[in-house]
């Protein structure tokens, strides 16, 4: 195929992407198979690979994301993104009507539910999708479009090129998604996201569209800020004409000419929210028609023409029947309340996370005891309080002994979690497995979380090492997997044993030792040998490490099971040494402190050509720090630099100094 019939191709396939996914994800109507469509999408990532010029910004493969971002820059909002006044009772809706009747006799009023997400701009010119920005505080956000590509409820391009037009819309994370999210953050080990609302907002402002991409978030465009080209003269016909442009727009959004018929609207959503598959925290009522608007005005701080009605938070009390322990990855021991069913917010729930024996202190929790519990349209319920004690029973000790292996726990000096301290451990095979093959750790492409969970369950993988042993056939026998997903495996299993000394470091799962720790050991130590034998003083003495870190690190070497692993690894030529920087050790013993906006590279591009030549990067500025490199908006960090007077480097004198 040249270039010209490349071209076509391209044209071809993505004129054909863009209406299935309408279909499918706008007008909930498929008319192909998920794996057709996939097929049709690699075949247009593959032509875009061998043709990097045919790639357009808008191309349906932006859909999984593109190369990371440095920083958001600011975007100044032409329309100023207000927010609306709160009201809580039907009295204050009444009041609202009242007012609003002072100026216009007869108003005809848009009810529509409040989605509980982040609320994002959205700007098309000819047609076509050229920015997308943030909220932040109604009249300067932040460039979000890269990650906004990713949903793909946004249309890319609309079906009437307009000149210009601006919507709002309200990006979230569907329940389903949510769910999907905590269950790998609790994998993980990670501190999972509190609620749909915290999840959506962290998803869209990752620096790496690729993840933002596998939080599958969604959106509604709930209001027309700006249009050339077209004339709308209401509300309801704004949502209507949108709609017709390929939008996603507000749910069950209706019309109504009095106070009670809105009242009826606004209870009937509240009494089927969970019906909607997100969370809604409201429902929002609006003077339909334009020129009504324009007459009745603003405040300071809300406009005259709407108000959103805030739904309470639900609490009940229930009896605490017992208490479960789930065991992490690290060997952190979490409580889980197990509680008599109720239903909250329309959902019957049935279990809350205690956190920590802290927490359970705190509110003298003893099993048995009768509950309050809140579920303020988050997902993962709590427990407010104690409302009767059961008797005398003692408040619940997080037990001694492991309950999936029975080894002692220990509860660290100045920490809150219990630990179990047996790496082999089996509660624990399953995140370990997952973490060793993550990306920043062995990075092994395809051995994602249900591949480790068939791994295990079939019993073919029982530690870190057997993965080395796996054979075609092994993996190609599991559910979903062929036999060419099974090589592209093997050979990413195979292509992880050259990984330099620091992932294999971090990939092993050492307590408080992240990327960067790792990298320094690796970098002091040069191989997994004398790491292995290192004395605590020898590593705290490292900066950055200190001994708490140390200890943690000799401890690990120090148990049976992890010699018996390591030399496995070994055995399966796992690389054990650290790689010798090919660009020699310019920088070693430097340090240098990153700020600010570089003007042709990122800041992690900057870190890592910094380590290549033996340099070290630190997050503050001390005496210790032997440069600042800085770019545009630098902050405190350059004035603290000057203040100590520590050499200042822009980009240009940085490539001037590294070359």
């Amino acid at each position: 195929m040249d270039l010209q019939e490349a071209k076509k191709r391209v044209d071809e396939l993505t004129a054909t992407l863009e209406y299935h996914s309408n279909r499918y994800y706008v007008l909930d109507d498929p008319e192909i198979e998920d794996y057709e469509y996939d097929k049709l999408l690699h075949e247009l990532i593959d032509i875009e690979e061998k043709y990097p010029e045919l790639h357009q910004p808008n191309s349906p493969t932006s859909r999984v994301g593109g190369k990371a971002l440095g920083q958001f820059e600011s975007v100044v909002h032409e329309v100023q993104m207000g927010s609306l006044q709160d009201v809580f009772s039907e009295q204050d809706l009444r009041t609202f009507d009242t007012r609003v009747r002072e100026s216009i006799p007869n108003p005809v009023y848009v009810v529509e539910p409040k989605i509980d997400g982040l609320s994002v701009s959205l700007e098309y010119r000819d047609g076509v999708f050229v920015r997308g920005s943030t909220r932040g505080d109604g009249l300067i956000g932040e460039d979000v479009t890269a990650n906004l590509r990713t949903i793909r409820t946004i249309p890319l391009k609309l079906a009437e090129p307009l000149p210009f037009i601006e919507v709002r819309g309200e990006v979230f994370m569907p329940h389903k998604s949510f769910e999907d999210v905590v269950k790998a953050q609790e994998l993980n080990d990670e501190k999972p996201f509190k609620n749909p609302r915290n999840a959506a907002a962290g998803s869209l402002r990752q620096k790496n569209p690729k993840i933002t991409a596998t939080r599958k978030l969604d959106i509604f465009v709930f209001n027309l800020q700006q249009i050339q080209g077209k004339e709308i003269t209401s509300h309801s016909e704004s949502l209507d004409y949108m709609k017709s442009l390929g939008f996603r727009v507000s749910p069950s959004y209706k019309k109504y000419e009095n106070i009670d018929d809105v009242i009826a609207e606004i209870n009937r959503i509240g009494e089927n929210r969970n019906g909607f598959g997100f969370d809604i925290d409201g429902a929002v009522v609006k003077v339909d028609n334009f020129t009504h608007r324009e007459k009745l005005g603003a405040t300071a701080k809300y406009p005259r023409w709407a108000v959103a009605f805030k739904y309470p938070p639900e609490e009940k009390t229930t009896k605490l029947l017992k208490i479960e322990i789930n065991v992490g990855r690290t060997g952190v021991l979490t409580p889980t309340a197990v509680f008599e069913p109720i239903t909250l917010a329309g959902t019957t729930v049935s279990r809350a996370t205690l956190h920590n024996q802290d927490y359970i202190n705190d509110k003298g929790i003893s099993v048995g005891d009768i509950v309050l519990v809140r579920k303020a349209g988050e997902i993962i319920p709590e427990v407010l309080c104690v409302v009767e004690h059961a008797g005398d029973q003692p408040v619940y000790q997080i037990p001694s002994v492991c309950p999936a292996c029975g080894s002692h726990t220990v509860r660290e000096i100045d920490m809150v979690a219990v630990v179990c301290v047996n790496p082999d451990c089996p509660a624990q095979l399953l995140r370990n497995l997952i973490h060793f093959a993550s990306r920043d750790a062995m990075d092994i492409d395809g051995l994602g979380p249900a591949i480790v969970e068939l791994l295990v369950n079939e019993g073919i993988v029982k530690s870190a090492a057997d993965l080395y042993d796996l054979t075609v056939t092994d993996v190609a026998s599991l559910e979903r997997m062929g036999k060419k997903s099974a090589n592209n495996l093997i050979s990413a299993i195979e292509k992880s044993k050259s990984n330099d000394l620091s992932k294999l470091i971090f990939a092993l799962g050492i307590k408080n030792i992240g990327q960067k720790a790792a990298k320094q050991l690796a970098q002091r130590f040069g191989s997994m040998e004398s790491l292995a034998t290192a004395k605590e003083d020898e590593i705290s003495s490292i900066d950055g490490m200190g001994a708490v870190m140390a200890q943690y690190v000799c401890e690990f070497f120090a148990q049976p099971q992890s010699e018996h692993l390591l030399e496995r690894l070994k055995t399966a030529g796992v690389n054990m040494q650290a790689k010798k920087s090919e660009m020699g050790e310019k920088l070693a013993g430097l340090t240098f402190v990153l700020t600010g906006t570089l003007p042709s590279m990122t800041r992690d591009e900057a870190s890592q050509i910094i380590e290549s030549l033996g340099g070290k990067t630190s997050s503050s500025v001390s005496k210790k720090t032997s440069y600042v490199l800085a770019g545009e908006d630098a902050g405190s960090k350059l004035t603290k630099a000057q203040a100590l007077g520590i050499a200042v480097l822009t980009e240009d004198e940085f490539k001037q100094l590294i070359n």
